[in-house]
């Protein structure tokens, strides 16, 4: 009987001896086994770290004046007068002998982004278009004769209740979507001109 009795009492001290010890932090299980399993000693990512007494971030921003592969910058602004500047000087720089493929990649895009509103013959009439507070306007009707430079600038900042679509597609994908919003427009009405043509050709007053 003693002896089951000392037993217990060094199995209780033994257990109280484990559990006590990392006491001085409330939130440490005492001691484990092999931690590195389930705890890594590596640097995670998108982490900070404390390394002698300095901050570090893992996520580091890209070196200053360089320029990513595969990407070319856009030399357009945000704003009207480069809207404008984007109607007369930007051209699509996609091949134009696989028009008809960008096209058929451009529609498979449209269906993803630019149906819902603009609906399927861009007509301004999709399901989320009844909703806003103005339809967008039709590709063959009041935009028929907008130039490519614009509707790429569109996508890329976005315009009235459109917003920028450039984080969602990549240039190259905006300049296909372009490629179908063209065929969408159809053939161009030479007997209108363009909303700058139209501000160029009004009389300018006579200075006083």
């Amino acid at each position: 009987m003693k002896r089951n009795l000392i037993y217990v009492l060094l199995v209780i001290a033994a257990t109280s001896g484990f559990t006590n010890c990392g006491k001085k932090d409330p939130n440490s299980p005492g001691i484990e086994f092999m931690p590195d399993m389930y705890r890594s000693p590596s640097l995670e990512y998108y982490s900070v770290h404390t390394i002698d007494g300095d901050t570090l971030y893992n996520a580091k921003h890209p070196v200053k004046g360089t320029v990513a592969r595969g990407y070319m910058p856009y030399l357009y602004g945000d704003s009207t007068a480069e809207y404008e500047r984007a109607g007369l000087n930007l051209k699509n720089p996609l091949e134009m002998s696989k028009r008809s493929v960008y096209e058929a990649e451009g529609e498979v895009l449209y269906g993803k982004f630019c149906i819902h509103c603009h609906g399927a013959t861009g007509a301004g009439d999709g399901k989320v278009a009844a909703k806003l507070p103005g339809p967008p306007p039709a590709y063959n009707g009041p935009l028929k004769n907008l130039p490519e430079g614009k509707i790429f600038h569109t996508l890329t900042y976005g315009k009235g209740t459109m917003g920028s679509h450039a984080s969602q597609l990549t240039q190259e994908e905006r300049w296909k979507l372009v490629c179908y919003v063209q065929k969408l427009q159809g053939p161009k009405d030479s007997t209108k001109t363009t909303e700058k043509t139209i501000a160029e050709s009004k009389p300018s007053e006579p200075k006083k």
